[in-house]
């Protein structure tokens, strides 16, 4: 079927096949990560990440592709979880600032839209790694764009990209020696080739109810085997009030009653209104402008922004008068001031710095309560939170700076296009595991500035070993270890060093991997699948072999992994 021209009907079309074909196939996804373990979610987490964005477009579909792209780039930004939804997310939202304000594209404005995808994406990572989602998506875009020069047909440029995609992601392999070994492609990129595979089949004609639960027909044969098994507002203190009034206000630049407006460039306006307070966010499409600010002259914000089109919505909040309200109140209360540490409590004092952390089983969560921690967000190897709910707890504290604990290679990503978004000063120490979090705390400090606080905490993160033991959910080689279904793995840092039928002989063996002449003081953190005995034994074991070593046990009742350990 030829398509000239793509509008933002079709397009939503080929998102709600791309979202079905990819929920159907999650968990093939899944079972491509690299590691055997349980918390292989790539899939999972491009599902729920896509699906945000389906639900959203369905919401506010449009003709226009470019309002329909709009849609779909918001509800996937917030919906984004875990490192390949926030590649996804940037991705689209890419796509979506290439296409702003179209009604219809062309095929090679199709595949441009594309290339803004992947560079978009590209600059959100710090350290791109070839042999990824990045490289798949970078080449079948290379591809879309050679392709238009020859066609005008969006289905050809489709078809094309799509089968360039194909055949990069069984590059994958070569590019990442780790998924030579494993022997699987990056499972992101075939995360992606499911949403490619459903854009074929909408511009074919296809829609997402004819789709069935089904092995796709576009699926490559390497997938056989695996498919078959498996606001709130910023408070300070009122001497440290720089800028008193909380301004908010819309501009609709389209429309305007009031004539001779200046033409509206969000680079320069943003830069203009920095100026005049802080805690500035400015969000905008072609149509209007949202501001938020904190100014100490609010109407010299207005009259500047004026200048572009009408205000509308326009609220201004004196917060020296709220925070001497909240001190009146808190007085009252009492005992009360001290006793609000989750996102759902009631108002507390001012603070200077909100504390959020993410952890998974309830020992755990209080362990970092007891360390300082104000929020804890629940998640972890199961569930990534997603950049709105990092945004949720970041609104929720009443803080002046935030400071946020990932505690998963998979979750620093959606914490930093959180704080990214969000309207306060928020910094991201990149925290892969529960005890570099709890190491980075340790190193906090409170009369410290929000800069020196993240270079101590990031430092303090490489001075802790991690020691994870769980069970290998397939069969699998890593190095020279011989990994079975069901077996007990013990992972050092990021490398799998031991697997065996026996829960103690690989523990122990992982642990004495991890502690030498150096090591001061060893945690353990138990979890669902052990018990206090069980750990004791590890402890004695540990001192049997470097006395001087202090050992420490607690109750972290963290899903999946028996054992946490923390070498320090």
């Amino acid at each position: 079927m030829v398509h000239k021209r793509l509008d933002g009907l079709l397009f939503s079309q080929m998102v709600y096949l791309g979202a079905k074909l990819l929920s159907s196939n999650a968990k093939v996804v899944d079972g491509l990560n690299v590691f055997p373990v349980p918390d292989g979610d790539t899939g999972t987490n491009m599902n729920l990440t896509l699906t945000s964005g389906a639900e959203e477009l369905a919401r506010r579909e449009s003709p226009k592709i470019g309002e329909s792209s709009a849609a779909l780039a918001k509800g996937l930004l917030m919906g984004a979880r875990g490192n390949s939804g926030v590649i996804l997310s940037q991705l689209f939202r890419g796509f979506s600032k290439a296409v702003n304000g179209k009604d219809e594209i062309n095929a090679r404005q199709f595949a441009e839209a594309l290339k803004s995808g992947v560079d978009s994406a590209y600059q959100a990572v710090m350290k791109p790694v070839e042999g990824t989602i990045l490289t798949v998506a970078r080449e079948a875009a290379d591809m879309a764009v050679r392709t238009a020069r020859t066609t005008d047909d969006v289905y050809l440029v489709m078809e094309k990209t799509y089968e360039q995609a194909q055949a990069t992601l069984l590059r994958t392999p070569e590019m990442l020696p780790v998924l030579k070994e494993v022997g699987v492609v990056d499972s992101g990129g075939q995360g992606l080739l499911y949403v490619y595979e459903g854009f074929i089949r909408a511009l074919r004609g296809e829609t997402a109810e004819q789709v069935r639960e089904e092995k796709t027909s576009l699926t490559p044969a390497y997938m056989d085997e695996l498919i078959e098994e498996q606001h709130a507002q910023l408070h300070m203190k009122t001497e440290d009030i720089h800028f008193g009034y909380c301004t908010e206000f819309m501009v609709f630049l389209k429309n305007s009653t009031e004539a001779n407006k200046k033409p509206f460039a969000e680079g320069v306006f943003r830069s203009h209104l920095d100026q005049m307070g802080d805690s500035l966010l400015v969000i905008s499409d072609d149509e209007l402008v949202k501001v938020h600010i904190h100014a100490e002259h609010p109407g010299n914000v207005l009259q500047y922004a004026q200048q572009f089109g009408s205000l509308h919505r326009i609220k201004i909040e004196n917060m020296r008068e709220q925070h001497a309200n909240i001190l009146r109140e808190e007085e009252k209360k009492g005992k009360a001031a001290g006793m609000a540490a989750d996102v759902q409590a009631a108002p507390a004092p001012a603070l200077r710095y909100g504390l959020i952390a993410v952890a998974a089983g309830p020992g755990l969560a209080e362990i970092f309560r007891s360390m300082g921690v104000h929020v804890v967000v629940e998640g972890g190897q199961t569930m990534n939170p997603s950049t709105e709910d990092f945004l949720s707890a970041i609104s929720g504290l009443n803080a002046e700076e935030i400071v946020i604990l990932p505690n998963n290679s998979n979750i620093v990503m959606a914490a930093k296009q959180a704080a990214e978004l969000a309207e306060k000063s928020v910094a991201v120490i990149p925290s892969k595991s529960i005890p570099q979090g709890m190491a980075a705390l340790i190193a906090f400090n409170g009369g410290a500035s929000l800069e020196e606080n993240q270079e101590a905490m990031t430092s303090a993160i490489a001075q802790v070993k991690t020691g994870l033991v769980t069970h290998a959910v397939r069969d699998t080689k890593m190095g020279d270890v011989e990994i079975k279904e069901g077996d007990f793995i013990g992972i050092a840092e990021k490398e799998i060093v031991s697997s065996g039928a026996d829960l103690m002989e690989i523990a122990n063996e992982l642990l004495l991997q991890l502690v030498d002449e150096d090591t001061g003081i060893v945690t353990i953190f138990i979890g669902e699948g052990a018990d206090e005995t069980q750990a004791e034994q590890l402890g004695q074991a540990v001192n049997d072999a470097f006395p001087d070593v202090d050992v420490e046990i607690h109750e972290g009742g963290q899903p999946l992994y028996p054992f946490i350990f923390a070498v320090e």
